[in-house]
């Protein structure tokens, strides 16, 4: 166990002192990041650079909270703010979540949170700028820097100022969010995240954010994206009751390997101690979790026929389009031409690897048992009508 050198009430004086403001608003930020805290210390075996990318991280999670505290605070307006049925995309990684939500995102009649706006959100983004604010170009930078801290990470998920950003990047300024077990091994922090912490503050801390990001550039309906809302629908849709989710299905062995994969990837940049093994061995029982809770949310009236839709990941790379049709006619809205027109373009520019992971990846490399995974996988399964693939 290595002590972080930095405390939390230090990360918070120097997250005041570059803001020159002081009021975090609800207080429950605090319990969430001294968790985080304790286990980074105690699990996380960070090196040099993982500990100055801790602190630059929590800071600036602190220091986006607090301007837009003191933004709402000054612009009393923006907490009548609606967010009206957002459409939800949640699904395990290697599902077609990411594709999915980058093409739904060309049409003019949503808006997803784009990384550049997530990163730096105040001031709020105003329409005559929206396309051309110098943040978009400090987003990129802050990209290209990650790709090349470590090599490939863009292979594993697409990123970008201009992309659609992952609401695990919102709640996290609630340090309530699984991008923290992504980056670091923090074992301990996620078993509280997962089976002990209130959501509830984080979905409201979520909606603040969605409100600020809509307040100079309207939003007529947020389409929104993350695994982590599995783990977590009845607080989602306590704090939406109208969304709408759109759940992608594929079989749980492909997940597991490359959820594996990308978190071991990931982690190197923090820590000099990361392996594929030791992810799957975290994550293989999390998954199943996951899984197992969506299951339930549609058996115990958490989440309504009428508010769900199911997406499976063979059918959406047979002909994606038709896939995106249904989902258009589900809602009850049009497909528009022009919005058909904007996706098949954003797909050609970027063709993504049709869900594989090509050679990043194998099941093998998990050094888990098969035939033990299948038969925990055979409820999902079932329940979904989800094929089996390959696995090797």
């Amino acid at each position: 166990m290595a002590p972080l050198p930095f405390t939390r009430q230090q990360l918070f004086d120097s997250a005041c002192q570059a803001t020159q403001l002081d009021d975090l608003g609800e207080p429950t930020w605090q319990e969430g990041l001294d968790l985080l805290l304790e286990h980074l210390g105690r699990s996380a075996r960070l090196n040099g650079l993982g500990t100055t990318i801790v602190e630059a991280e929590v800071t600036g999670y602190l220091s986006n909270r607090l301007r837009i505290m003191d933004w709402r605070a000054t612009h009393p307006e923006v907490a009548l703010g609606t967010v009206d049925r957002p459409l939800v995309i949640c699904g395990q990684p290697r599902t077609g979540t990411t594709i999915l939500y980058d093409l739904l995102a060309q049409d003019p009649a949503h808006r997803a949170p784009l990384s550049w706006e997530v990163d730096f959100p105040c001031p709020p983004p105003a329409t005559a700028t929206y396309d051309s604010d110098p943040r978009i170009d400090e987003s990129q930078a802050t990209s290209d820097m990650a790709d090349m801290i470590i090599p490939g990470f863009s292979d594993f998920h697409p990123i970008g100022a201009r992309l659609a950003q992952e609401c695990v990047r919102i709640t996290a300024g609630d340090f309530r969010s699984m991008i923290f077990q992504t980056q670091y091994d923090v074992p301990g922090y996620n078993k509280w995240l997962l089976h002990e912490a209130d959501l509830a503050p984080a979905y409201r801390w979520h909606r603040i954010y969605l409100q600020h990001l809509q307040s100079q550039h309207h939003a007529d309906r947020w389409l929104l994206k993350s695994p982590a809302h599995l783990w977590h629908l009845g607080a989602l849709v306590s704090e939406y009751p109208d969304a709408v989710v759109i759940q992608t299905h594929r079989d749980p062995l492909k997940v597991v390997a490359s959820v594996s994969a990308l978190v071991a990837h990931l982690r190197r940049m923090a820590s000099d101690h990361s392996s594929i093994v030791t992810a799957a061995a975290e994550y293989r029982d999390d998954i199943f979790l996951g899984l197992d809770r969506s299951m339930a949310a549609r058996q115990d009236g958490t989440l309504r026929a009428d508010q769900v839709i199911d997406v499976q990941f063979a059918d959406f790379m047979s002909d994606p389009f038709a896939c995106i049709g249904s989902i258009y006619d589900r809602l009850g809205v049009a497909f528009t031409a022009d919005a058909e027109r904007r996706m098949r373009e954003f797909l050609t520019a970027h063709p993504g690897d049709g869900g594989g992971g090509g050679t990043r990846y194998t099941f093998v490399d998990t050094g888990l048992d098969e035939h033990d995974l299948r038969e925990q996988a055979s409820t999902y399964q079932e329940y979904f009508g989800v094929p089996s693939e390959p696995v090797v």
